[in-house]
């Protein structure tokens, strides 16, 4: 007689994970794996490594995970929460825990068990701070596998502050870490301390969190010092916990548990096979955006009627502007000094753009200055524009250096770095009514009636409106930036990619990439959710007419055309920009300079 067992199946953002128990609960086979956006086969593998561990069967099969929904429809299989499926398991086998802590590849839970209550679950919402996807992009950055960030943690002996929040700030703090020369064993670490943190900060919010702990999911099955960060910050020990065997099949055991209940749908083994094997995906156009531009000549007509200049020069960073410079003229100098990067604009007594710098700051706000003053005068003196000493009549910092850089050498004005963008973007525009401001990682906005600022919003904890956000994905797609933002003018149908983390994001790309989506109109798809979760996720607008008609754009991020262009198509309207939109702030303070000096 055939037998029958209880098939759990987790299928989450970047792993599959299965469990087989037959009728009295015993784990009889269990497999996880990465699927790397190509679920159909993963699964199809683990099916077959299945079926010659236990032969033909009957199965009764229960689906869960964040990818799990659509493959239970597809495959007429029963789909239930995950958090339900981990329950479950606690609630059969462990019966004496109180807390269960959860992390998955995106999302990561606490569920709290009160005897004679319903249990009380947290789960993060639309931010990638505190999941695995978080652990993934750190090893990135270190150059190593996401397993040998155990090792290193291990090692450590210093813990640095790194702002796990979002997955694109702690970015900067680990690259900062790496421009220090901190151990690689330091920063592994101080990255699980600060998973740990917000985790227990953003989740536990007034709830104690008591033992008995349960800690489920792969990151804690495979980086046993993760779980140590926890405990170390929760003030418990290794006796306070439950650590079981195959903590990253939980929900699939989970699901195999409540399989057994079901006993009208059950499948041979071989024919569930097959019906997974003849899955297809296919491109459905219907459900995409419209293209930002119809050809070549529209995007060329467009950049023509659209593109403003400033100061009389449509030069772009780090040239000379090729004005001719006069011994009698004054010049005005203004830098912008931000937390990673340094921008200078030189321009004479009527506005116009002499020379400007870019650079990074390496952490060392004094010195890129320093050197950014230096080559200014080389490249002016190299070309033989600079005849005599140029007389730099006065000068304004703003920004994140503004008070360093004023003091230190000695500048004449400093300004506040928004006043110093609105100044930049009224010679852009004069009667704008909203400027847009976007960096790699950050992002201002700020409302203007009447020719002053009304109101400013910024981005505070996540990075899904910013620069960044294109550049990581263009990048894991094996594409400069540059290239990523040419080819998603000229995508015919961008995708919907919707409003999310910028982490989170990598599994709707995955799902694009399986349902036959182009990799320019992924790219397309880019620069409408960059824009979306600029104005909806960030800014929370209510309607688009908060923001006026005319619209100045600024920021590095700006110099991608499809960006501006989808801010254009979504909001309808007017927008102006320049060709050195990341100058703007270090204009605007030339520009202060040049208006309050006598």
């Amino acid at each position: 007689m055939r037998k029958t067992y209880n098939l759990g199946i987790d299928i989450g953002s970047t792993t599959i994970k299965v469990a087989l128990l037959d009728e009295e609960r015993r784990l009889l086979f269990f497999d996880y794996r990465r699927h790397n956006a190509d679920v159909r086969s993963v699964a199809l593998r683990t099916l077959k490594a299945m079926q010659e561990r236990v032969g033909e069967c009957s199965l009764r099969v229960v689906i869960t995970g964040s990818v799990g929904m659509g493959f239970a429809e597809l495959l007429g299989c029963r789909f239930v929460q995950e958090v339900i499926a981990a329950a479950e398991t606690v609630r059969q086998f462990y019966p004496e825990v109180h807390t269960f802590v959860d992390m998955g590849g995106e999302d990561s839970k606490l569920i709290f068990f009160d005897e004679g209550k319903v249990p009380d679950i947290r789960m993060n919402g639309s931010c990638a701070g505190g999941t695995g996807a978080f652990l993934d992009q750190t090893a990135t950055l270190l150059g190593v596998e996401t397993g040998e960030l155990d090792r290193l943690a291990s090692e450590s002996e210093t813990i640095y502050p790194i702002a796990s929040r979002c997955g694109v700030f702690s970015k900067t703090d680990i690259q900062n870490l790496i421009s220090r020369n901190a151990e690689k064993t330091d920063i592994a670490a101080s990255v699980f301390h600060a998973v740990a943190t917000q985790v227990v900060g953003s989740l536990a919010r007034g709830r104690d969190i008591e033992p008995k702990l349960f800690f489920c999911g792969g990151p804690f099955a495979f980086l046993p010092h993760l779980r140590k960060a926890f405990l170390d910050i929760l003030g418990y020990s290794e006796s306070d916990c439950i650590i079981p065997q195959n903590a990253q099949i939980i929900p699939a055991m989970g699901c195999a548990l409540l399989a057994s209940g079901q006993k009208d749908n059950d499948v041979l083994l071989s024919e569930f096979y097959s019906s997974l094997s003849e899955l297809h995906a296919t491109a459905d156009y219907s459900l995409r955006l419209p293209p930002l531009f119809r050809s070549k000549e529209d995007y060329n007509s467009w950049l023509e009627e659209h593109r403003s200049s400033v100061g009389g020069s449509m030069l772009d960073a780090g040239q000379p502007a090729g004005l001719q410079l006069k011994p009698d003229d004054k010049y005005f100098l203004g830098v912008d000094s931000g937390s990673t990067t340094t921008k200078l604009v030189l321009i004479n007594q009527t506005g116009g753009i002499v020379y400007t710098d870019y650079r990074r700051n390496n952490g060392d706000s004094f010195r890129a200055f320093s050197e950014g003053l230096n080559e200014m005068q080389r490249r002016l003196s190299d070309m033989n524009v600079l005849h005599s000493e140029i007389n730099i009549v006065a000068s304004c910092a703003t920004g994140y250096g503004e008070s360093l850089l004023k003091t230190a050498f000695s500048l004449d004005y400093g300004i506040v770095e928004t006043m110093a963008h609105f100044i930049g973007a009224q010679a852009v525009m004069p009667d704008l009514s909203f400027i847009l401001d976007i960096g790699g990682q950050d992002m201002k906005a700020i409302w203007v009636k009447n020719n002053s600022i009304q109101r400013i919003e910024i981005n505070e904890a996540c990075s899904s409106g910013c620069g960044s956000f294109i550049e990581t994905f263009a990048r894991q797609l094996g594409y400069s930036v540059s290239d990523f933002a040419r080819m998603s003018c000229f995508a015919e149908h961008p995708c919907d990619l919707g409003t999310r983390c910028t982490v989170f994001m990598n599994s709707k790309v995955k799902q694009a990439m399986r349902e036959g989506a182009k990799v320019e109109d992924i790219a397309a798809g880019f620069s409408y959710s960059v824009v979306k979760n600029c104005l909806y996720k960030v800014l929370k607008l209510r309607d688009v007419s908060e923001l006026g008609g005319k619209i100045v754009v600024q920021g590095g991020t700006m110099r991608n055309h499809s960006v501006v262009r989808a801010l254009e198509l979504l909001t309808g309207c007017e927008v102006g920009f320049t060709s050195i939109p990341e100058l703007m702030g270090a204009y605007g303070a030339a520009l202060y300079a040049m208006r309050n000096t006598k």
